[in-house]
Formats: C-alpha cells, sequence, structure tokens
C-alpha cells in the first residue's frame, strides 16, 4: 500500500474528528464543531482509528525512504495513542475538563486568522452546539473526581465570561451579524453556567483520580513514545535530583535554602509579573542572537493573562498556531494569576517561587529559545504528507525548552542568580517525574508529596500545592520534562564536531516538532 496518499487520508480523518486536533494543527474546516463524546460518536471514531491501524499496519515500512519511515511510526503512535485514550483510559467519562470548549472558542475569538465576519460565522455554529454538547457530557460522565469536577466548575464559568464579554466585542465589529450570533451565544453561556454549578454541587468524592499502575504504564508509553521503562524513569529521575542538589550545595555550601531564600525576596506580583515576562523575552532574544544559539524567527509573541477558562492546571503555557495555519498570527505566551480565594500568605508563597530570576527562567522555557521558537521552526517544516504538521511530542517539545534552560545559563545568562533558579527547576523537573509515578502507581500521600517538593525541591508552599492538583489533574505529562530533557540533551551532546552549535540545534528543529528524540536521533545521528 502506497504510504503518502494513505498518510494524507488519515490526517484528514484525525482532523475531522478531532476539533482540538484541527485546532492545533491550525486547519480551519472544522472552526464550527465540537467534540462528539456520545456514545454513538465515540464508536464512530474508535472505528475510523482501528481501520487507520490496520491500513498502516499493511505498509511496506522497510521500502519507504527514511523520512517516511520516521513519519510511518510517527502516524500509527497518534492513531493508537487516540485509540487508547477512547478505548482504555476513556476520560471522557469521568473528567468533565474534557469536555470544556473554552479554548475552541477561544481560538475563533483571540486569533485574527480571518475577517470578524468568517469567524463569527465558525463561532455561532460552535456555540449552537454546546447546549447539546454539554447534555451529552452529563449523560456520559460517571464518578468524577472531585479535584476534577471543583477545576471544571472554576473553568467552565470562566468559558461562560468568555462568551458573555467577548462576543459583544467582536459584534461591536460587525453589528450586521448580532441575530445570527447572540441567540446561539446567550444560550452557550447559560448552558456553561449551569455546567459549571452542576460541577460544583456534586458533593461526593468520586473516584480516586490516580490511575493506577497498570493504566499508567501503558499511558505512559504512548506518551512518550520511548523504550524507557517506568523503573528506568524513576531511577534516572532520583539520580538527576541528587546531581542537581550537588551542584547547589557546591555553589552555595550548606546553606541553600537561605541563599535561595534570598533570591525569592526579589519577586513580582500579579499585578507586574506580565510586563516583568515582555521584560525578559526582550533580554532572552538578545541574549540568543548575541550568543549565536540557534537562528531566530520574525513571528510574533504576545505575552498575556491567561484566560480563566484555562486556569488551574499550569502556571504558564505557550498557545502557538498550527503548522498548517496561513494567516500571520501571533504565539501567545499565558501566564495565570494566583487564585482570587487564596490568602496573602500562599500568593506571596508564589512569587518568591516565582521570584524575577525564575521568571526569565520561565521566559526561557516558554518563549525564547524554548516552546515559542521551536514551534515556530517546526511550523516550517513540510514533508511528503502532512504527518508531522499535525499534533506534537510532548516529550521533544518539554524535553527542548528544559534543554534550553541549560543551554542559556551554560553561556552565562542571568548569571549566578538564574543558574540557581534553573538548578531548582532540574529538581521540580525529577521531582515531577517522581511525583507522576508514585502518586498514580504507589498511592503517594499528599503530605509526603509536599515534604519532597518543599524539602528535596526547595519549593515554595505556593508552588507545591499548585502541583500537587496538577498531579491527580492528570497523568504522564510530568514526566515529559525529565524524560525529553534526557534525550534532547544526548542529542545535542552527539554534536559532530565540524557543525556549529547553532547549526546543530536549527538542524533539531528543523524536523518539526511531532518527532519524538528517538526518531529524530536516527535522522540526525
Amino acid at each position: 500500500m502506497e504510504f503518502v496518499p494513505l498518510a494524507e487520508r488519515i490526517v484528514d480523518a484525525l482532523l475531522e474528528s478531532s476539533p482540538a486536533a484541527a485546532l492545533s494543527a491550525g486547519d480551519h474546516r472544522f472552526d464550527a464543531e465540537l467534540p462528539d463524546y456520545s456514545p454513538d460518536g465515540v464508536i464512530a471514531h474508535t472505528t475510523m482509528l482501528r481501520e487507520a491501524s490496520d491500513a498502516l499496519s499493511q505498509v511496506d515500512v522497510d521500502a519507504l525512504p527514511p523520512a517516511e519511515q520516521v513519519d510511518h511510526a510517527i502516524l500509527m503512535s497518534m492513531v493508537e495513542g487516540r485509540r487508547f485514550e477512547l478505548t482504555e483510559v476513556r476520560s471522557h467519562e469521568w473528567d468533565p475538563l474534557r469536555h470544556n470548549p473554552g479554548m475552541l472558542l477561544h481560538a475563533l475569538i483571540a486569533r485574527p486568522f480571518a475577517p470578524v465576519e468568517q469567524r463569527l460565522e465558525s463561532l455561532a455554529g460552535r456555540l449552537e452546539k454546546i447546549p447539546d454538547s454539554l447534555s451529552v457530557a452529563r449523560g456520559v460522565l460517571r464518578d468524577c473526581p472531585r479535584i476534577h469536577r471543583e477545576t471544571a466548575a472554576t473553568q467552565f464559568a470562566g468559558a461562560a465570561s468568555l462568551v458573555r464579554d467577548e462576543i459583544p466585542r467582536m459584534l461591536a465589529e460587525a453589528p450586521a451579524l448580532s441575530s445570527r450570533v447572540q441567540p446561539p451565544a446567550d444560550r452557550a453561556a447559560q448552558a456553561l453556567t449551569e455546567f459549571a454549578q452542576w460541577c460544583g454541587a456534586i458533593t461526593d468524592e468520586g473516584r480516586d483520580p490516580r490511575l493506577g499502575r497498570r493504566l499508567w504504564e501503558a499511558k505512559l508509553w504512548h506518551t512518550l513514545e520511548t523504550e524507557l521503562s517506568a523503573a528506568e524513569v524513576l531511577k534516572r529521575a532520583y539520580a538527576t535530583l541528587d546531581s542537581a542538589t550537588e551542584q547547589l550545595r557546591e555553589m552555595y555550601g550548606g546553606d541553600v535554602r537561605g541563599a535561595l531564600d534570598r533570591l525569592a525576596d526579589s519577586h513580582p506580583s500579579n499585578d507586574t509579573i506580565i510586563e516583568l515576562a515582555r521584560t525578559t523575552l526582550d533580554e532572552t532574544t538578545r541574549f540568543v542572537r548575541e550568543h549565536d544559539l540557534v537562528s531566530l524567527v520574525d513571528d510574533p509573541c504576545v505575552i498575556q493573562e491567561m484566560p480563566e477558562f484555562a486556569r488551574g492546571v499550569a502556571v504558564a503555557y505557550c498557545d502557538p498556531p498550527g503548522p498548517l495555519e496561513t494567516a500571520d498570527v501571533p504565539t501567545f505566551y499565558c501566564i495565570a494569576p494566583t487564585p482570587a480565594d487564596w490568602t496573602p500568605e500562599r500568593v506571596r508563597s508564589f512569587y518568591r517561587e516565582y521570584n524575577n530570576h525564575m521568571v526569565r527562567n520561565l521566559t526561557v522555557h516558554e518563549a525564547m529559545p524554548g516552546h515559542f521558537l521551536q514551534l515556530a521552526h517546526g511550523r516550517r517544516y513540510r514533508g511528503s504528507s502532512r504527518t508531522r504538521n499535525v499534533g506534537y511530542s510532548g516529550t521533544f517539545v518539554e524535553g527542548w525548552a528544559v534543554y534550553a534552560e541549560q543551554l542559556m545559563v551554560d553561556h552565562g545568562f542571568g548569571g549566578p542568580a538564574v543558574r540557581a533558579q534553573q538548578l531548582k527547576m532540574q529538581l521540580r523537573m525529577s521531582i515531577n517525574a517522581i511525583l507522576d509515578q508514585l502518586v498514580h502507581c504507589e498511592d503517594m500521600a499528599q503530605a509526603d508529596a509536599m515534604q519532597l517538593m518543599m524539602g528535596r525541591g526547595f519549593q515554595e508552599e505556593g508552588e507545591a500545592a499548585g502541583k500537587w492538583r496538577r498531579a491527580l489533574l492528570s497523568s504522564t505529562q510530568l514526566s515529559t520534562y525529565f524524560v525529553g530533557f534526557s534525550e534532547v540533551s544526548e542529542i545535542a551532546a552527539a554534536r559532530p564536531g565540524n557543525v556549529s552549535l547553532k547549526a546543530w540545534h536549527d538542524a533539531m528543529l528543523a524536523q518539526g516538532s511531532r518527532i519524538p528524540p528517538p526518531h529524530l536521533r536516527s535522522l540526525l545521528v
């Protein structure tokens, strides 16, 4: 069976069956759609995935050129990973966050990839489907964990606010569409509000959010796309925890905590952190250019407060346009303010963690030369099919971002203060992988997790409390930082002696962001 036509058909089927995947790819054909998690919709989706897997299995992989052999492996991984999620993890049946349409709405509102009239038409179609979509969600969700319901209550209320606040602003630019858009917007906002209230009104504890070892290890294999076993990941994470701790002790002697406490005294607030991040983006961009570390791009990057519908899981994220996007639209580097119900003491603790020096390291990770730059390079990749333009490898993306942190401090960025924060981030990265496994597989208690983070990791209480929530809300993603950093660092270290650092980094990023590190190594080394 010929691979490229088959790959194109499967990519189209993947995009059509997942509006979120289409959004991530920058394909706007399905902008008026929402995911279908109804029983019939899930059956149709899994049937498509099984047929795609069967067809890919008939391809003579050995006859393909190296780049297409990699694409075949990537596409099979995407198909099998999505199939595993729908049939084994089945999070759409217990995690209300899976049903949140906020990001799908925000993408049409925030990025001017098309005239406002066109985006409003797509929004109208998507808004019309929200009441039925949330009705389906109530029908399929069972025994939801309390922490997922609490987070969903906040996020869905934020999505309702997004609709109420932003749709009128868009309609002010195209008032002729008011009768087409405002009625479904009102119904959608009401449905989102009622769903948030429904999530908040359930009083039982629900199921344990921990996956258990069998399911977690299987999901880890799909997430990491590496042959490392769970036991080996844990062993290496503990070793890196010890190594980074020793490096901090070499810097500060026996008073590591005191030194980090003094650095934490210089910190932003909810009112100043966005502006600080903008300043640090300018600093990091100049540094990359002056030290010739990797080729820069002229793509826009907008730093802004994280929208309400996305808060409650991560402190910051990078939201890029997709590789198939044709319009000149920005990447968003979003940072969440502290929750409104936090005490002043916890807010202060949080910003001592995300102090001025740590924000510089955060900007390296999320923006320059981390996620923003890597994903911008990745969007420029074009292969014989669109396989590497759909989705991305979390192991490569997070691994590059952590590698970028070390790259910058190794060249002197930020001096000893930022180096100390980066070593602290290596502690956090290692503890992330440890937490991920011990929480989901060994029933790690919150007190033990907090002691590990605040003791061995020198984390502030606010950061540790947030990470505990994230470990329960997610699974396997926290392991991508550590495993990705290990594998990306190994590829970087394999640079031939006659190739410049910049040229090698450009080559690493030129293969797209969907490629897992083992496949990248096979094409470069």
